[in-house]
């Protein structure tokens, strides 16, 4: 045990002194910030660079008088010949369009719209939803319907879903909310499994690619020296999660006050619709209220508890793994074959948790995978926000504890012949002789 320690200590200390290791741990959150920055200002950049200028060839006569311009679109009225309204169209500014209405719109139910390149997608939608409405108005009139009365009917409403606890109150379930913490930790979840997972195939790679594992061999046992590094490097992982999430909502939090004090960017940020739709009626005044109350729904508590459970339960289980295949290979390119094997199980869920998993987070498949051990880390974080039985989350962490003791015990038995082992292509075959191999 005293050795294993040392070989924790050593191993975390020379990490935590490398230069890539403060680099990361610092430049993580401010790139998080400055995605998170960058999606707002684009956001708003784009608004500016969208709008559009069409000039309409109205040849069925009313249609243009008929046509509203906003913030996203500009139309005018266009007497100029038509071939050399096209001809000017080819050294017109970015965004100008030439819509050409023929006579028998109606009938027809046809139009064209000209662009130097190709019409935006934003342009021809903004342009087919006033057409379509011009045509619902003039259906209206042969029918004889009284179209303000139409357009005053207000059919909105407000679904307030709740769930029943176990004490049996209701309250707001916030799916949106509990969605978007779900993607957040399973990408989360997976990219550090992975990333960390890597970190120590490379770093068993490298000692044995550079004979140091032969100096170390001699004053330890394989299955200290491969546990010794597994956990060092997991400490590392756990220091920069605490610091990542010191720094990101200290961040985040002085860079919403900056941001949310502007009511426009506000607006983009809650994806609002930058123009009005006639007979809707948005409240805008309990954002922030609605807001706050579903963030106060969630158990944070339990989700940060959670989720480093999960994170060291399935880093420990997965490291053990990737340790065998550093063991069993001279360098990263070998590696590669059992590799995809190992990462599998983890991408399976991580793909379905986009669709099976948040759509029916308390079914059967979404039940099983957070029960397996070699899926359970993601999928019972993307379950966690819609509320888990807790002696799931308990079986869940158990046998997770249990698959990596598995995991370690037959990944030891492979590197302890595979860490002294050169110069040998390794194979499945191959690997299961290492494992069947004697003391």
């Amino acid at each position: 045990m005293r050795k294993i320690l040392l070989i924790i200590n050593r191993e975390y200390i020379s990490r935590v002194k490398k230069k890539s290791f403060l680099l990361v741990t610092f430049l993580v959150p401010m790139l998080f910030i400055g995605m998170y920055a960058a999606i707002f200002f684009l956001t708003k950049q784009s608004y500016e660079d969208t709008h559009a200028v069409v000039h309409v060839v109205d040849e069925e006569g009313s249609i243009s008088s008929q046509l509203k311009n906003n913030k996203n679109i500009t139309y005018s009225l266009s007497n100029t010949d038509l071939q050399e309204q096209i001809s000017n169209l080819k050294n017109g500014a970015k965004n100008t369009n030439l819509l050409i209405i023929p006579a028998d719109f109606y009938t027809s139910r046809k139009i064209e719209l000209l662009s130097s390149g190709k019409p935006n997608i934003s342009t021809q939608n903004e342009v087919k939803s006033q057409l379509r409405e011009i045509i619902r108005n003039e259906q209206y009139r042969k029918m004889g319907l009284n179209i303000d009365s139409i357009r005053n009917i207000n059919d909105s409403i407000h679904i307030a879903a709740k769930e029943v606890t176990e004490t049996g109150d209701a309250k707001d379930s916030h799916t949106e909310v509990a969605m978007g913490i779900a993607m957040g930790l399973c990408f989360l979840i997976y990219i550090s499994l992975v990333l960390f997972g890597t970190q120590v195939m490379r770093g068993v790679i490298e000692e044995k690619t550079n004979r140091i594992v032969e100096v170390v061999i001699s004053s330890v046992k394989p299955f200290q020296l491969m546990m010794g590094k597994i956990i060092g490097i997991g400490m590392v992982g756990i220091t920069q999660f605490v610091l990542w999430i010191i720094l990101s909502l200290t961040l985040m939090t002085v860079f919403s006050t900056t941001l949310f004090g502007n009511k426009e960017m506000a607006q983009q940020a809650m994806g609002r619709s930058m123009t009005e739709v006639p007979g809707e009626h948005v409240n805008t005044g309990n954002t922030d209220l609605d807001w706050t109350a579903a963030l106060d729904s969630v158990n944070f508590t339990e989700l940060t508890i959670c989720f480093f459970v999960f994170f060291l339960g399935g880093y420990l289980l997965y490291s053990a793994l990737f340790a065998a295949v550093g063991s069993a290979v001279d360098n990263e390119t070998e590696a590669g074959q059992f590799t995809m094997p190992i990462t599998m199980p983890l991408l399976i869920p991580y793909v379905l948790s986009f669709g099976v998993l948040i759509n029916d987070p308390h079914g059967s498949i979404a039940t099983w995978l957070s029960i397996i051990p070699f899926t359970s880390p993601v999928a019972m974080l993307v379950r966690i926000p819609f509320g888990v039985p807790t002696w799931q989350i308990v079986l869940s962490a158990f046998l997770l504890i249990g698959g990596f003791i598995v995991t370690t015990w037959f990944a030891s038995r492979i590197y302890r012949v595979g860490i002294l082992m050169y110069g040998k292509k390794a194979s499945l075959k191959e690997l299961l002789k290492w494992f069947n191999y004697r003391n």
